[in-house]
């Protein structure tokens, strides 16, 4: 395995869990691209279509997919730009694109109507495809959304140094210089005290990141934060006027969308239907908690 020292992990060094997983899945041409899709469980069974965050990708699942798959049928995709999937280096990814992607997918899955399950990125794009639920401009009926710690309201999102630097018009620059080390200290302080990620977690999310020489994409993808912005109305009336059921499951410590967020979501009275706040947890709640996660996650559907 690379050392903490690698600027850049090679495709072929992937370790032994991220090529079980990679193998589990098929990469298929979705919208001109080579999308990775991990397809699980018996096609009787409900859906859950998962959608992860940024930078990371499907493998943020991992540690609660067993436990669901015991009674759904289970969908996650890297999104363009991420872990296994195609990585264009443009600056043009948009949230609206991503959206695309993911209702795609369901189509060329077969897929009926699905229960949906974000984090981050994956909840403003889960925000267009509620909006999309809306206004009937859907091709596939979602069943309930339940939503992990994301930057859900663009005032209450309280970005990292490095994603400004990033966003900026010297991102490019600041992306270059971004080896692990730097990578390491800004992911983990994200999580909480007691939850932080091992260096083999570390180097794993690492690996997925420069798989198909993804480093040099942070630039561009950290753009979503603008998207955020120019569409804030649409996407915080898709959480308001929602007709589906929604759960907010929180890590509270989060520096990024913790406790604040749980607050700035019940002042602006969007629908919640289950809500639970994880007090020592951070950004990535599947990761750091997975056993509380699914647990949460289950309670939610079992009462729709």
């Amino acid at each position: 395995m690379p050392t903490k020292n690698s600027t850049q992990f090679a495709t072929s060094n992937l370790d032994a869990e991220l090529n079980d997983w990679k193998a589990r899945g098929t990469e298929r041409d979705i919208n001109g691209h080579s999308i990775f899709i991990i397809d699980e469980g018996e096609h009787s069974l409900p859906v859950i279509f998962m959608i992860h965050g940024f930078p990371t990708s499907s493998w943020d699942f991992q540690g609660i997919w067993a436990e669901l798959a015991k009674s759904y049928r289970l969908i996650a995709f890297d999104m363009l730009g991420f872990g296994f999937s195609d990585k264009p280096n443009e600056r043009s990814y948009t949230i609206h694109q991503q959206a695309d992607f993911a209702e795609a997918i369901l189509k060329e899955l077969n897929i009926g109507e699905f229960h949906l399950l974000a984090h981050d990125y994956g909840d403003t794009v889960a925000q267009e495809l509620l909006a999309r639920q809306l206004d009937g401009s859907a091709p596939t009926p979602c069943l309930s959304v339940c939503l992990l710690n994301g930057g859900l309201f663009p005032e209450t999102h309280r970005a990292l140094l490095i994603q400004k630097l990033l966003l900026s018009r010297f991102g490019w620059m600041f992306n270059a210089l971004t080896g692990f080390k730097q990578f390491s200290q800004s992911f983990s302080k994200v999580f909480g005290e007691e939850t932080k990620p091992t260096q083999h977690e570390l180097e794993q999310f690492w690996q997925l990141v420069n798989y198909k020489e993804g480093k040099h994409l942070f630039f561009n993808l950290i753009t979503y934060m603008r998207d955020r912005k120019l569409h804030r109305t649409r996407w915080v009336e898709a959480l308001q006027k929602s007709k589906l059921p929604i759960a907010l499951i929180n890590g509270s410590v989060d520096p990024v969308s913790g406790s604040h967020l749980v607050t700035r979501y019940k002042e602006l009275k969007c629908r919640l239907d289950y809500l639970a706040e994880l007090p020592t947890i951070g950004h990535y709640p599947q990761v750091e908690d997975p056993v509380a996660i699914q647990s949460h996650y289950l309670k939610f559907l079992a009462t729709l």
